[in-house]
């Protein structure tokens, strides 16, 4: 398995953030991690990234726990993309896109062939080659995102871990960042494991969906099972249903907006 966890728990003080989360992802799969804020999906993506210490169990690359390889090992084989990347304004997208590649070109190397064609391929394959020499402050949302994608390319990584990549944008731009990943997984086999708010994004773009809530996995199996389990509604505490599109297609989950809000007193009655 490309990427695994078994019995992955964590805790922040007194405070347990995730609870025996066990996965298993298949090369160029798309997962998924839905829940409520609070349900620990990002500290899933920090834990499966080494990023933070797990008091027990462990995350596995290929049968290895990532906390035995060094950063820079880890790095060439896991890109991990948090929800709020910083760099300065002036920095330009090739420059971004080029301390990608840093893992494999270290201090003491310099940038050969073989670099500057993975850097070539990461502003390819994200649609920004005609836009590199532009600096951050100067891209709109969705090509901002691109960039930091880029640069996650150009580790050359096989699995990359986004975190929520589709809050703060408008919804065209929600559309370039899903579709990217959907390419780079069909195209290029790369095992992506995405926490993200949107259901019905979650439902359209993944081969398997984990929902988490309280630390804890409520479910873990593909979208349309997820559809028939009634626990989106449960979990999520929210008035809906979810409705079919089309055939082949995944079924969408329909919020009753007016209904939850008039549940929840929200509504004032209106006199004639």
């Amino acid at each position: 398995m490309p990427l695994s966890c078994s019995q992955l728990s964590v805790s922040y003080g007194r405070r347990t953030a995730l609870t025996g989360l066990s996965l298993s992802l298949q090369k160029g799969e798309i997962r998924a991690l839905i829940g409520p804020n609070g349900s620990g999906k990002s500290t899933a993506l920090q834990a499966l990234a080494g990023l933070v210490t797990a008091f027990q169990g462990k995350a596995e690359i290929d049968g290895m726990p990532v906390t035995a390889m060094s950063r820079r090992t880890l790095a060439k084989k896991l890109a991990f993309l948090p929800q709020q990347p910083a760099a300065p304004d002036e920095m330009t997208i090739a420059q971004l896109v080029r301390q990608g590649r840093f893992p494999h070109v270290g201090l003491f190397r310099s940038y050969d062939r073989r670099d500057e064609q993975a850097i070539e391929w990461a502003l390819e394959s994200t649609g920004l080659t005609t836009l590199a020499d532009r600096t951050l402050q100067e891209l709109s949302g969705g090509e901002r995102q691109r960039a930091w994608i880029s640069a996650a390319l150009a580790q050359e990584a096989g699995i990359l871990l986004l975190d929520e990549p589709t809050s703060f944008l408008d919804i065209g731009y929600q559309v370039e960042v899903l579709d990217l990943v959907h390419r780079l997984s069909r195209e290029r086999g790369v095992t992506i494991v995405m926490a993200i708010h949107d259901i019905n994004q979650a439902i359209a773009i993944s081969d398997r969906i984990s929902l988490l809530e309280k630390g804890e996995l409520r479910f873990d199996g593909r979208p349309r099972d997820l559809a028939e389990s009634g626990l989106v509604e449960k979990i999520f505490r929210v008035t809906g249903k979810f409705v079919e599109v089309g055939p082949g297609k995944p079924p969408h989950f329909d919020v009753d907006l007016l209904k939850a809000l008039d549940t929840a007193g929200k509504i004032p009655g209106v006199q004639v």
